[in-house]
Protein backbone atom coordinates (compact mmCIF):
# COMPACT_ATOMS: atom_id res chain seq x y z
CA UNK A 1 0.00 0.00 0.00
CA UNK A 2 1.27 3.04 -1.24
CA UNK A 3 0.08 5.42 2.15
CA UNK A 4 -1.13 3.93 5.06
CA UNK A 5 -4.71 5.68 5.73
CA UNK A 6 -4.26 6.84 9.52
CA UNK A 7 -4.02 9.51 12.22
CA UNK A 8 -0.35 10.24 11.04
CA UNK A 9 -1.63 10.80 7.10
CA UNK A 10 -4.06 13.41 8.61
CA UNK A 11 -2.00 15.40 10.48
CA UNK A 12 0.72 15.49 7.28
CA UNK A 13 -2.56 16.04 4.71
CA UNK A 14 -3.23 18.94 7.61
CA UNK A 15 0.06 20.56 7.49
CA UNK A 16 0.10 20.42 3.94
CA UNK A 17 -3.32 22.54 3.58
CA UNK A 18 -2.21 25.09 5.89
CA UNK A 19 1.22 25.58 4.55
CA UNK A 20 -0.18 25.90 0.93
CA UNK A 21 -3.05 28.55 2.51
CA UNK A 22 0.22 30.39 4.39
CA UNK A 23 1.85 30.75 1.42
CA UNK A 24 -0.53 32.21 -0.39
CA UNK A 25 -1.53 34.48 1.60
CA UNK A 26 1.80 35.54 2.51
CA UNK A 27 2.42 35.89 -1.17
CA UNK A 28 -0.74 37.89 -1.60
CA UNK A 29 -1.39 35.13 -4.28
CA UNK A 30 -5.45 35.76 -3.65
CA UNK A 31 -6.37 32.46 -3.35
CA UNK A 32 -5.76 31.46 0.40
CA UNK A 33 -9.11 30.84 1.20
CA UNK A 34 -9.70 29.03 -1.80
CA UNK A 35 -7.17 26.69 -1.14
CA UNK A 36 -8.65 26.14 2.43
CA UNK A 37 -12.19 25.31 1.21
CA UNK A 38 -11.31 23.52 -2.10
CA UNK A 39 -8.75 20.87 0.32
CA UNK A 40 -11.79 20.44 2.82
CA UNK A 41 -14.07 19.74 0.03
CA UNK A 42 -12.08 17.58 -1.46
CA UNK A 43 -11.19 15.31 1.69
CA UNK A 44 -15.44 15.30 2.17
CA UNK A 45 -15.74 14.36 -1.33
CA UNK A 46 -13.20 11.81 -1.65
CA UNK A 47 -14.93 10.49 1.64
CA UNK A 48 -18.69 10.35 -0.02
CA UNK A 49 -17.23 8.61 -3.21
CA UNK A 50 -14.84 5.68 -1.89
CA UNK A 51 -18.10 4.99 0.41
CA UNK A 52 -20.71 4.93 -2.40
CA UNK A 53 -18.36 3.49 -5.24
CA UNK A 54 -18.44 0.32 -4.33
CA UNK A 55 -21.74 -0.23 -4.86
CA UNK A 56 -22.12 2.00 -7.89
CA UNK A 57 -19.88 0.02 -9.71
CA UNK A 58 -21.96 -3.04 -9.69
CA UNK A 59 -25.08 -1.21 -11.09
CA UNK A 60 -25.96 0.20 -14.84
CA UNK A 61 -27.97 3.14 -13.73
CA UNK A 62 -26.38 4.00 -10.74
CA UNK A 63 -23.48 4.36 -13.13
CA UNK A 64 -24.76 6.02 -15.57
CA UNK A 65 -26.05 8.42 -12.81
CA UNK A 66 -23.03 8.78 -11.62
CA UNK A 67 -20.95 9.47 -15.05
CA UNK A 68 -23.81 12.28 -15.49
CA UNK A 69 -22.93 14.00 -12.40
CA UNK A 70 -19.03 14.66 -12.84
CA UNK A 71 -20.22 15.79 -16.48
CA UNK A 72 -22.64 17.99 -14.62
CA UNK A 73 -20.30 18.80 -12.35
CA UNK A 74 -17.32 19.67 -14.47
CA UNK A 75 -20.00 21.87 -16.56
CA UNK A 76 -20.99 23.96 -14.05
CA UNK A 77 -16.71 24.24 -12.88
CA UNK A 78 -16.00 25.65 -16.18
CA UNK A 79 -18.31 27.74 -17.24
CA UNK A 80 -18.36 29.55 -14.14
CA UNK A 81 -14.53 30.02 -14.38
CA UNK A 82 -15.35 31.67 -17.59
CA UNK A 83 -18.33 33.76 -17.08
CA UNK A 84 -20.67 35.23 -14.36
CA UNK A 85 -23.14 35.78 -16.92
CA UNK A 86 -25.58 32.95 -18.34
CA UNK A 87 -23.43 32.15 -20.77
CA UNK A 88 -21.35 29.73 -18.61
CA UNK A 89 -23.44 26.75 -19.82
CA UNK A 90 -21.94 26.76 -23.21
CA UNK A 91 -19.10 25.04 -21.68
CA UNK A 92 -21.09 21.90 -21.66
CA UNK A 93 -20.01 22.04 -25.54
CA UNK A 94 -16.42 22.00 -25.73
CA UNK A 95 -16.60 19.20 -22.90
CA UNK A 96 -19.14 16.96 -24.98
CA UNK A 97 -17.13 17.47 -27.56
CA UNK A 98 -13.60 16.38 -26.18
CA UNK A 99 -15.07 13.64 -23.81
CA UNK A 100 -17.92 11.61 -25.97
CA UNK A 101 -16.58 10.87 -29.13
CA UNK A 102 -13.12 9.29 -27.26
CA UNK A 103 -14.97 7.75 -24.34
CA UNK A 104 -17.47 6.04 -27.70
CA UNK A 105 -14.61 5.12 -29.27
CA UNK A 106 -13.26 3.21 -26.61
CA UNK A 107 -16.27 1.62 -25.18
CA UNK A 108 -17.18 0.41 -29.02
CA UNK A 109 -13.37 -0.66 -30.04
CA UNK A 110 -13.73 -2.55 -26.73
CA UNK A 111 -10.13 -1.41 -25.43
CA UNK A 112 -13.01 0.16 -22.01
CA UNK A 113 -15.11 -2.67 -20.81
CA UNK A 114 -18.51 -1.01 -20.22
CA UNK A 115 -17.93 -1.74 -16.35
CA UNK A 116 -18.05 1.18 -13.35
CA UNK A 117 -14.66 -0.50 -12.54
CA UNK A 118 -12.81 0.59 -15.37
CA UNK A 119 -15.46 3.17 -17.21
CA UNK A 120 -15.81 5.38 -14.36
CA UNK A 121 -11.73 6.43 -13.62
CA UNK A 122 -11.17 6.38 -17.42
CA UNK A 123 -14.49 8.86 -17.94
CA UNK A 124 -13.04 10.92 -14.84
CA UNK A 125 -9.65 11.48 -16.32
CA UNK A 126 -10.88 12.66 -19.45
CA UNK A 127 -13.33 14.94 -18.10
CA UNK A 128 -10.98 16.52 -15.77
CA UNK A 129 -8.59 16.92 -18.94
CA UNK A 130 -11.24 18.56 -20.72
CA UNK A 131 -12.16 20.29 -18.07
CA UNK A 132 -8.61 21.79 -17.73
CA UNK A 133 -8.18 22.76 -21.31
CA UNK A 134 -11.46 24.46 -21.55
CA UNK A 135 -11.20 27.04 -18.25
CA UNK A 136 -7.69 27.48 -19.61
CA UNK A 137 -8.63 28.42 -23.45
CA UNK A 138 -11.48 30.22 -22.46
CA UNK A 139 -10.01 32.42 -20.26
CA UNK A 140 -6.90 33.00 -21.89
CA UNK A 141 -9.14 33.32 -25.13
CA UNK A 142 -11.66 36.01 -23.09
CA UNK A 143 -8.77 37.87 -21.34
CA UNK A 144 -6.83 38.44 -24.48
CA UNK A 145 -10.38 40.12 -26.25
CA UNK A 146 -10.65 42.17 -23.30
CA UNK A 147 -7.31 43.68 -23.25
CA UNK A 148 -6.79 43.54 -26.96
CA UNK A 149 -10.61 45.10 -27.91
CA UNK A 150 -9.07 47.53 -29.85
CA UNK A 151 -7.16 45.23 -32.35
CA UNK A 152 -10.48 43.59 -32.54
CA UNK A 153 -12.39 46.91 -33.68
CA UNK A 154 -9.41 47.55 -36.11
CA UNK A 155 -9.94 44.12 -37.63
CA UNK A 156 -13.88 44.89 -38.38
CA UNK A 157 -12.90 48.41 -39.82
CA UNK A 158 -10.95 46.11 -41.92
CA UNK A 159 -13.51 44.85 -43.33
CA UNK A 160 -13.45 41.44 -41.19
CA UNK A 161 -16.64 39.68 -39.60
CA UNK A 162 -17.34 39.56 -36.18
CA UNK A 163 -15.76 36.08 -35.89
CA UNK A 164 -12.27 36.59 -37.73
CA UNK A 165 -11.51 39.84 -36.31
CA UNK A 166 -11.83 37.90 -32.46
CA UNK A 167 -10.35 34.61 -33.78
CA UNK A 168 -7.29 36.63 -34.91
CA UNK A 169 -6.76 38.02 -31.28
CA UNK A 170 -8.00 34.77 -29.16
CA UNK A 171 -6.39 31.96 -31.06
CA UNK A 172 -2.62 32.34 -30.24
CA UNK A 173 -3.67 32.69 -26.58
CA UNK A 174 -6.19 29.91 -26.16
CA UNK A 175 -3.94 27.39 -28.10
CA UNK A 176 -1.69 27.96 -24.56
CA UNK A 177 -4.13 25.66 -23.01
CA UNK A 178 -2.50 22.62 -24.85
CA UNK A 179 0.90 23.30 -23.64
CA UNK A 180 0.76 21.57 -20.24
CA UNK A 181 -0.52 18.26 -21.69
CA UNK A 182 1.99 18.58 -24.39
CA UNK A 183 4.82 19.23 -21.76
CA UNK A 184 3.23 16.34 -19.76
CA UNK A 185 3.19 13.77 -22.81
CA UNK A 186 7.16 15.43 -24.34
CA UNK A 187 8.36 14.40 -21.03
CA UNK A 188 6.51 11.44 -19.36
CA UNK A 189 8.81 8.32 -17.47
CA UNK A 190 11.45 11.29 -17.95
CA UNK A 191 10.31 13.82 -15.56
CA UNK A 192 7.42 12.58 -14.07
CA UNK A 193 6.02 8.97 -13.49
CA UNK A 194 2.22 10.11 -13.81
CA UNK A 195 -0.98 8.34 -11.70
CA UNK A 196 -1.80 6.13 -13.93
CA UNK A 197 1.48 4.36 -14.79
CA UNK A 198 2.05 4.36 -10.61
CA UNK A 199 -1.34 3.35 -10.04
CA UNK A 200 -1.18 0.17 -12.60
CA UNK A 201 2.08 -0.81 -10.74
CA UNK A 202 1.47 -1.07 -7.30
CA UNK A 203 -1.89 -3.21 -8.74
CA UNK A 204 0.49 -5.54 -9.50
CA UNK A 205 0.30 -4.78 -13.41
CA UNK A 206 4.03 -5.18 -15.36
CA UNK A 207 5.60 -2.36 -15.75
CA UNK A 208 5.05 -2.84 -19.77
CA UNK A 209 1.36 -3.26 -18.89
CA UNK A 210 1.57 0.24 -16.95
CA UNK A 211 3.84 1.82 -19.28
CA UNK A 212 1.25 1.05 -22.59
CA UNK A 213 -1.83 2.03 -19.91
CA UNK A 214 -0.52 5.39 -19.39
CA UNK A 215 0.59 6.01 -22.96
CA UNK A 216 -3.26 5.37 -23.78
CA UNK A 217 -4.17 7.85 -20.91
CA UNK A 218 -1.99 10.47 -22.26
CA UNK A 219 -2.74 9.93 -26.06
CA UNK A 220 -6.79 9.97 -25.07
CA UNK A 221 -5.84 13.31 -23.12
CA UNK A 222 -4.71 14.74 -26.23
CA UNK A 223 -7.09 14.60 -28.72
CA UNK A 224 -10.15 15.74 -25.70
CA UNK A 225 -7.83 18.82 -24.70
CA UNK A 226 -7.16 19.61 -28.43
CA UNK A 227 -11.21 19.17 -29.07
CA UNK A 228 -12.41 21.15 -26.34
CA UNK A 229 -9.89 23.95 -26.98
CA UNK A 230 -10.77 24.02 -30.39
CA UNK A 231 -14.58 24.16 -29.30
CA UNK A 232 -14.25 27.11 -26.74
CA UNK A 233 -12.51 29.08 -28.98
CA UNK A 234 -15.11 28.64 -31.54
CA UNK A 235 -17.51 29.80 -28.83
CA UNK A 236 -15.90 32.59 -27.96
CA UNK A 237 -14.88 34.16 -32.02
CA UNK A 238 -18.59 33.29 -32.49
CA UNK A 239 -19.87 35.63 -29.12
CA UNK A 240 -21.60 32.62 -27.68
CA UNK A 241 -19.37 32.54 -24.47
CA UNK A 242 -18.75 36.25 -23.38
CA UNK A 243 -18.48 38.31 -20.59
CA UNK A 244 -20.57 40.99 -21.21
CA UNK A 245 -22.82 42.02 -18.36
CA UNK A 246 -26.29 40.46 -18.31
CA UNK A 247 -28.60 43.60 -18.67
CA UNK A 248 -26.31 44.83 -21.24
CA UNK A 249 -26.68 41.31 -23.39
CA UNK A 250 -30.42 41.06 -22.71
CA UNK A 251 -30.46 44.79 -23.84
CA UNK A 252 -28.66 44.95 -27.37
Amino acid sequence: MLLPVNATLGVVLAVLLAAAVAVAALAHLGHARAFALAGLRAALQLAAVSYLIGWVVRSVPWLLCFLVLMFTVAVRTAGRRLTPNRTWWWAALPLAAGVVPVVGALLLTGLVPPRGVTLIPVAGILIGGALTATVLGGRRALDELETRHGEVEAGLALGLPDREARMEVARPAASDALLPGLDQTRTVGLVTLPGAFVGMLLGGASPVQAGAVQLFVLVALLAVQASAVAVVLELVARGRLHRVPLATAEGE
